[in-house]
């Protein structure tokens, strides 16, 4: 039932063009800051974390992207704190400045070789402000939007914001491609991975002059004038069992499962193209990109169905189907990208024969170990290094490395490494993926029904989580389940899943973490999560 007062306050069509243009461009900003620095992630390794092994330094790098993540919810609690007692619009802008104050700043930084330790901790200071004020932006956008929209029409208004994360990442990926294109791998390497944060002053500049044309919100305006703002945001959102119970169902029943899809179906995959089926990264790049630019539409499409049947039934059949799909997915990903990979895999696979109580874990974040002290170490470490799977068979004896039918006997690092190559390249291990071997057809088909997935879990979702809350604490409410699924469980995917597959040999590891977390949502959805499409936006208890 829409109240006389949402309908006395209801802007008009050209004003809400303009509240979901202003919103959503100032997001796409924000994103396109946020996922340069994955994108630009092995070049970030080389120049921040050169002193550390390889292995180490990527996952180390993947840390920093993720030490962003880590905050979003403290951020979440300070920004929508300050929205729901101040008001949306004037803490988007807060937001947004220091998201583009960080991101510039990070082009200006020095390197490791230049300072030493001081570059590394100055970068993941950058990535943790821009994580504070990511945790304000998206729950400010997404009320702000809904506050705004007509009765029956929320999931739809908002799917404009969550394409703006996909937008980003594709703004981010035109810019990269298109300066690397220009420059030269060599010289982007070395000095051209700064222009694109640098660049970012511009749309700063932009988004922030947009945003200051933007009223506030008129659910915010009314509350205002009535005098029915929350007096304790906090205390009232999250000390009340009513409205903390519904926090943590939006986070395990909704939220972490949307995650999980997300980040597995844009960023996982990404990183699975480049690190383990060894596809070149501007190729991998190009064809995440034609993959969005065919999946991108239907954030739109599935938030106008979910104003007909509801939120629940589209982002839980997501998650089902994730859970269900994603093993046969990468499996054919894998057999479409790099078949030479996939042939002498299945013709010769590896394994490391060992005694387990000398294995250690692949995985050292000071960067100091070098895994040589035990043969079952030297032998995981320097498949770990080639991207090769393997997998582990336990024995009382000497350790070795079988290669199909080849046995490697380890009695050093050195001999080691030096029986262990040609015995690779006879089995037709390849290097890196042959371009003129992958099939580009498929991989961007199979690419695309991973974002289409992301589309169905992350279309409606904005709208049901505006919709779950009271209007007086919905800003501080909604943001906190979000970016806990959002930067925790889905923020850590890449490193979670990296660490599973070098521990294990098994290049398929890592997704049994987003597989769990979706099956999860999907039975917490199921038996707690309400319906929401049909209520009204303005209910303040």
């Amino acid at each position: 039932m829409e109240s006389t007062a949402a309908v006395a306050y209801a802007p008009s069509r050209e004003s809400q063009v303009k509240v979901i243009a202003a919103s959503s461009l100032g997001t796409v900003f924000e994103w396109y800051d946020f996922y340069l620095y994955g994108l630009l992630a092995t070049i970030i390794t080389a120049q921040f974390f050169s002193g550390v092994n390889e292995t180490t330094g990527f996952i180390l790098a993947l840390a920093a992207f993720a030490a962003g993540f880590a905050v979003r919810p403290f951020g979440a609690l300070v920004f929508g704190r300050i929205g729901d007692l101040v008001g949306r619009k004037n803490t988007f802008l807060v937001t947004m400045g220091l998201m583009g104050a960080s991101t510039f700043a990070v082009g200006l930084l020095p390197s490791y070789a230049s300072i030493g330790v001081a570059a590394p901790l100055m970068l993941v200071g950058l990535r943790l402000i821009q994580g504070l004020a990511l945790g304000g932006e998206y729950g400010g956008a997404a009320t702000y939007v809904a506050e705004h929209a007509p009765e029956g029409k929320r999931g739809f208004y908002t799917s404009f914001i969550q394409t703006t994360a996909t937008l980003g990442l594709f703004a981010a990926l035109l810019v990269v491609i298109g300066l690397r294109t220009w420059m030269g791998e060599a010289a982007f390497a070395a000095w051209g991975w700064r222009l694109p944060f640098l660049l970012s002053a511009i749309l700063l500049g932009v988004s922030l002059w947009i945003r200051l044309q933007l009223q506030e919100s008129p659910v915010f305006q009314k509350m205002k004038e009535e005098g029915t703002t929350s007096k304790a945001p906090l205390t009232e959102a999250f000390g009340k069992w009513r409205n903390l119970r519904l926090v943590l169902i939006a986070l395990l029943g909704a939220v972490a499962g949307q995650a999980v899809v997300w980040y597995t179906g844009q960023f996982y995959a990404l990183f699975y193209l480049e690190r383990i089926l060894k596809v070149d990264g501007g190729t991998a790049n190009v064809l995440i990109a034609i993959a969005l630019i065919i999946g991108t539409p239907f954030f739109v499409v599935f938030g106008w169905l979910s104003d007909k049947i509801g939120r629940k039934p589209i982002i839980l059949t997501g998650c089902a189907l994730a859970a269900i799909l994603y093993f046969p997915l990468f499996g054919a990903l894998t057999e479409a990208a790099n078949p030479a990979l996939a042939h002498a895999q299945a013709r010769a696979p590896v394994s490391v024969v060992a005694n387990p109580a000398t294995c250690s874990v692949q995985f050292d974040p000071i960067g100091k170990t070098t895994f040589d002290k035990t043969g079952c170490d030297i032998a995981k470490s320097a498949l770990a290094k080639a991207g090769i799977p393997y997998v582990n068979e336990e024995t009382p004896g000497d350790p070795v490395v079988m290669v199909g039918e080849v046995q490697i006997d380890i009695h050093d690092k050195a001999s080691f490494d030096a029986m262990l190559t040609p015995a690779l390249e006879a089995a037709g291990y390849p290097l890196k993926a042959d371009p003129a071997q992958t099939n580009t057809v498929m991989v961007v088909a199979i690419l695309t029904v991973l974002v289409l997935l992301v589309t169905m879990v992350y279309g409606p979702i904005a709208a049901l989580l505006v919709e779950l809350f009271p209007s007086r604490i919905r800003y501080t409410a909604m943001s906190l389940p979000y970016h806990i699924g959002n930067g925790w469980f889905g923020g850590f995917l890449p490193t979670i899943a990296f660490a599973m597959v070098a521990a294990s040999g098994d290049i398929y590891a890592g997704l049994w973490y987003p597989i769990g977390v979706a099956a999860l949502t999907v039975v917490v959805g199921l038996l707690f999560l309400p319906e929401t499409f049909k209520r009204s936006i303005d209910h303040q208890h």
